[in-house]
């Protein structure tokens, strides 16, 4: 499969959001994190501008993700443009889960620590 510029473009924008959709953090959040500025990410998601691998590993490290990630083909862009917010595409589905038990995990590990349980 042979990707142009403008399908890069859009992969990199439609996965920045998904991750970021994921975590709940906002494009200043995410610049915050990224060390990037708000208006960078806001042309990254609107697909306005391109950006350096050392931009994409940014991005990846803020968002918890490998940087391949944001470059992979894995979220049907129609369904992501079309469909309400409720509708996700396998792919987001699975990251959803990941972050969910993650999260579930690190919520317990702590309640486990807090509370002593562990001797």
């Amino acid at each position: 499969m042979n990707l142009g510029p403008e399908r890069l473009r859009k992969l990199l924008s439609l996965n920045i959001k998904s991750h970021r959709r994921l975590l709940g953090i906002s494009q200043e959040k995410l610049a915050e994190a990224a060390d990037l500025s708000a208006q960078t990410i806001n042309d990254i998601e609107g697909c306005r501008m391109w950006v350096s691998d050392k931009t994409i590993v940014k991005l990846a490290q803020a968002l918890q993700v490998e940087a391949y990630q944001l470059l992979l083909p894995n979220i049907d862009e129609k369904t992501q443009e079309d469909a309400p917010e409720s509708l996700h595409s396998p792919a987001e589905t699975l990251l959803t889960l990941q972050h969910n038990i993650k999260k579930q995990i690190d919520q317990q590990f702590d309640e486990v620590l807090r509370t002593g349980l562990w001797r």
